[in-house]
């Protein structure tokens, strides 16, 4: 074959393969267009209730402000935190929730399954912390879906109201990587029971710039939740839930679980929350997209990352925040199971139904499954087009075939209508993207849209593909584990709170005893917490929790065999001395010191050089310091359950007000176990404390051995 002939077929097939690009483009031109119409109208009907509600609402009712939060009576709320693999984050939620909370009547509801013993294992060690907190096991094997994990939530919730005699005003549905504000449930408890269900807007927490693909979450929500979700409720009078943020009151779960015999959320769908918002506006439930505005403190880096951090106060709606996926992978993985529950399984279940204004609401929800394959074809025609138009400057391009769209001015106003729409968008994102975070991220949101249409494609590509092979083999769809990353805690308040505090913050204890407590403890000059266990107004186990939790240390438990091989470690003058257990060493080589609270930096020099190493302290309960001081002494039945519970003689000493703590300490520093014999004889021998005093502290810790022996008798 002749050079000339190859050339002239290969002319032949460009020419009509870019004939073929032509026609493509157009038809693409077209649903884009369409797609484009549908967004105006959303823009169109935003910005004139805007200006509407400026001009009429808002000069006419004031807004609501905190103070009549307050001024309403707290009602029981409960809160259900649906939880697969979530042992990364969920301690870290609870902590970070108890400690923010400015309200008191509320209970934790955490759902866990059966086989996911670290997410167990972190919820159960929260429990016993906060008393506010219960965890529900789902009685079978995890992943299925969060629908059904949410049903066993909702069943222990209204068991718990029958045991407690209680009934709550609404349940808030959070997942485990959620950052709430204080006055949330303030703002819950103000608008319950009038709403049935009530949405927060949902934010990501702040990025760093070069994150381009969780900044895709910042964009998106910002503009979604500022502007669609406000038109939507506009529209047909509900909106659907986010699945976090949502709080439903008493009579809409009652009408879901009449609705559908004890099941609430549809467990045949990968997006509950978007199912159970079309349910509720069915029944003709009364939902608010709810926006009151807060205001948040932030850390923000200038220009792209190069200026000095500064702390700020953003004043924006009351929301909840989170950390979005970061990586590609992760983020189309989670927006395919949003894309597969609400646009096909949504399309699948419900069809068409509703008013013409929710038809249409559900046209613009389901779109997505074909606009994400349009974007990505658009731009791959764009590349193409571009490469023709180089290789026509270099003289390369053959002869092509006349185009019916030559000179064609429809097709030209369709392009310029495109256009226009194109920047519409991208000043429209640019606007919502710059008032929550700043003009830096607000210009990055323009490569951003690259980045999620990208994300899109991937992510609908992966629904199909499931949703396809659910439809040919029956398997049923479960739980796609999205990890998650929740902020550290120096993102937020400094942890070191003042004892009585914290636990008032825990629901630990009442207001009025810690009160007293606090008049016992210093009058005494005895640790708070010891007064509080002395009164039985808390449990050993919920104080050591405080005490790690105020000071940032790892808990630890007794091991008595540990403790005997490392006995020699410490001269035992020092261990009672300084209320201090020597057992092991971490995994970087420190000695691990076990303390009932934290010791002091001149205590922790002197016992650094006495082991010879650098120190680490854990916390345990104080029966566990009271059983090793024992098993140190060889005391017999050192390690009898019962035994713990004794207190020892210098702390009844102390606890019956015949020794202060400092008179107590300084006798410690002089005490030689091996030479002055027991503590009590030693003290009265140096006249510190009377024959009197030290016989009413071992009537007492003979009284305490007899109610432990009985106890364990029964």
């Amino acid at each position: 074959m002749s050079l000339a002939l190859i050339k002239w077929y290969v002319g032949y097939a460009v020419a009509h393969y870019y004939q073929g690009l032509e026609y493509v483009a157009v038809l693409v031109a077209l649903i884009i267009l369409l797609s484009s119409i549908d967004d105006l109208f959303i823009d169109i009907w935003y910005w004139i209730r805007t200006l509407y509600r400026r001009f009429t609402v808002q000069r006419t009712y004031k807004p609501l402000t905190s103070a009549q939060l307050y001024q309403r009576a707290e009602q029981p709320i409960a809160i259900m935190v649906p939880a697969w693999h979530e042992y990364d984050v969920v301690a870290a939620m609870i902590e970070d929730m108890v400690r923010v909370m400015d309200y008191r009547n509320y209970v934790v509801f955490v759902g866990t399954y059966q086989n996911d013993p670290q997410t167990i294992a972190e919820v159960e060690r929260m429990r016993r912390r906060y008393k506010q907190l219960r965890r529900v096991e789902v009685p079978h094997d995890g992943p299925t879906c969060k629908a059904d994990c949410l049903n066993w939530v909702i069943q222990a919730i209204f068991k718990y109201e029958s045991e407690a005699d209680i009934e709550f005003a609404g349940v808030v549905l959070h997942d485990s990587e959620d950052v709430l504000h204080p006055v949330e449930l303030r703002f819950f408890n103000y608008l319950l029971p009038r709403k049935d269900m009530i949405q927060l807007p949902v934010a990501s927490l702040e990025r760093n710039w070069f994150e381009l693909v969780a900044g895709t979450y910042m964009d998106e929500f910002a503009e979604w939740h500022a502007k669609d979700l406000v038109v939507r409720e506009s529209l047909v009078g509900s909106v659907p839930s986010a699945g976090v943020g949502t709080c439903f009151s008493r009579r809409a779960l009652l009408a879901l679980i009449a609705e559908t015999d004890n099941q609430p959320f549809n467990t045949e769908s990968l997006t509950e929350d978007y199912d159970v918002g079309a349910r509720l506006g069915k029944m003709g439930m009364q939902s608010i997209f709810a926006r009151f505005p807060v205001q948040f403190a932030t850390r923000r880096k200038a220009w792209f990352g190069l200026g000095k951090e500064r702390d700020i106060t953003v004043t924006m709606p009351l929301c909840v925040r989170e950390f979005f996926p970061d990586t590609f992978r992760t983020a189309y993985r989670q927006r395919a199971r949003w894309a597969l529950g609400i646009g096909l399984q949504g399309w699948k279940q419900t069809g068409w139904t509703g008013s013409l204004a929710n038809r249409y609401l559900l046209f613009r929800d389901r779109k997505g499954i074909v606009t994400a394959f349009v974007g990505i074809v658009a731009y791959g025609l764009v590349i193409q087009f571009l490469l023709f138009a180089g290789a026509d400057l270099l003289g390369w391009m053959p002869e092509l075939i006349a185009s019916p769209f030559a000179d064609s001015p429809w097709l030209q106003a369709l392009l310029w209508a495109n256009g226009c729409a194109l920047l519409l968008r991208v000043a429209q994102r640019i606007y919502f993207v710059t008032r929550l975070y700043g003009w830096e991220h607000g210009v990055l949101s323009v490569p951003r849209m690259v980045v999620g249409n990208f994300i899109n494609f991937m992510a609908v590509s992966r629904a199909w593909k499931m949703f396809l092979s659910h439809l040919v083999t029956g398997k049923r769809l479960a739980w796609d584990k999205t990890m998650h990353d929740f902020p550290s805690a120096d993102g937020f308040n400094n942890r070191r709170q003042r004892l009585g505090e914290l636990l008032l913050s825990w629901q630990a204890i009442d207001p009025d005893k810690l009160e007293q407590a606090l008049g016992d403890s210093h009058a005494r000059e005895a640790p708070l917490g010891r007064v509080l266990m002395a009164k039985g107004w808390l449990d050993e186990e919920t104080l050591a929790e405080a005490i790690a939790f105020q000071f940032d240390l790892p808990r630890a438990t007794l091991d008595p065999v540990q403790l005997r091989n490392d006995r020699a470690r410490l001269p035992l003058a020092a261990v009672i001395r300084h209320r201090v257990l020597a057992q092991g060493e971490d995994g970087d080589g420190r000695a691990i010191l076990l303390v009932a609270s934290p010791l002091g930096d001149e205590v922790l020099v002197e016992l650094t050089r006495v082991l010879g190493q650098p120190v680490t302290q854990q916390i345990v309960r104080e029966s566990e310091i009271a059983t090793g001081l024992r098993v140190l002494r060889d005391e017999p039945k050192a390690l009898n359950p019962g035994a713990a519970r004794v207190p020892l003689i210098g702390d009844l000493l102390i606890e019956l007000g015949h020794v202060t703590r400092e008179r107590f300490n300084e006798s410690l520093q002089l005490y030689r176990p091996d030479l002055d014999g027991r503590i009590g004889d030693f003290m009265m021998a140096r006249g510190v404390i009377t024959a009197d005093a030290l016989n009413a502290a071992i009537r007492a810790q003979a009284e305490a051995q007899a109610r432990e022996s009985g106890g364990a008798a029964t």
